[in-house]
């Protein structure tokens, strides 16, 4: 599927959210640039998530605490080492929703039941998506 820009794979984010629940992870990957914070901007701003959404990349975890269901965004850019993934407190986000961008850093194994989405650059201002769409999300899948 190609979405159109920036305000596109925003609106897909808006989708996602009203589809989302307590317990999932959507992970999301594509290159520097390709989208993937823009996608969880609008995710967080379809559950009412009002201000700035930054990239995770230098926090590495940013909690949405205050949203219902709370949702972690985040970056595993700069993790060299699955082993410190344990570092990150990650488990806090079973009662909520997990954005994880750049989820191939965590390993093959890591989320196998999680919503796969991946963006590439296409034509222009457009991107290509990919999802690999779980079982527990047949149903849900917004597209």
């Amino acid at each position: 599927m190609n979405l159109a820009g920036e305000r596109a794979t925003e609106a897909l984010g808006g989708l996602l959210a009203r589809a989302a629940r307590a317990g999932d992870v959507i992970t999301m990957s594509g290159p520097l640039g390709v989208g993937k914070t823009a996608l969880a901007r609008g995710f967080l701003g379809a559950l009412g998530h009002e201000g700035e959404v930054p990239s995770p990349s230098f926090a590495i975890v940013q909690p949405y605490e205050d949203l219902d269901p709370p949702v972690w965004h985040v970056d595993l850019f700069r993790i060299d080492d699955v082993g410190e993934l344990d570092e990150l407190g990650l488990e806090a986000a079973a009662d909520g929703v997990l954005l994880v961008e750049w989820p191939e850093k965590a390993g093959d194994r890591a989320w196998p039941q999680a919503l796969g989405l991946t963006l590439e650059f296409a034509e222009g201002n457009a991107r290509r998506l990919t999802a690999k769409v779980p079982p527990s999300w047949q149903s849900r899948w917004p597209l």
